[in-house]
């Protein structure tokens, strides 16, 4: 499997909401890409998000980096995003 960022969400989620303008400037600047899984309407995707938290998060929006094993918890600075996203 190639290592991918991943950004569980749900569609209604305010901090979810606010943290797209640091997803869309983390792909932009750093040239990576977040694949985002809506987890509040889509039970499978709630189930996949389910296997990567191992209750570290339990809610959205939850990052997970599943390179470096690196995961975010609800709303983060940029700086935080950014360093989540790296591959070390």
């Amino acid at each position: 499997m190639l290592d991918e960022l991943l950004e569980f969400y749900g569609t209604e989620c305010v901090h979810c909401q606010e943290m797209r303008p640091f997803v869309e400037r983390l792909e932009k600047e750093e040239g990576v890409k977040v694949k985002r899984i809506e987890v509040w309407h889509n039970s499978e995707n709630l189930r996949l998000m389910k296997e990567y938290d191992k209750e570290y998060c339990g809610g959205v929006p939850f990052f997970f980096n599943t390179g470096t094993g690196k995961w975010v918890c609800g709303f983060t600075t940029y700086e935080k995003l950014k360093d989540w996203a790296k591959r070390e």
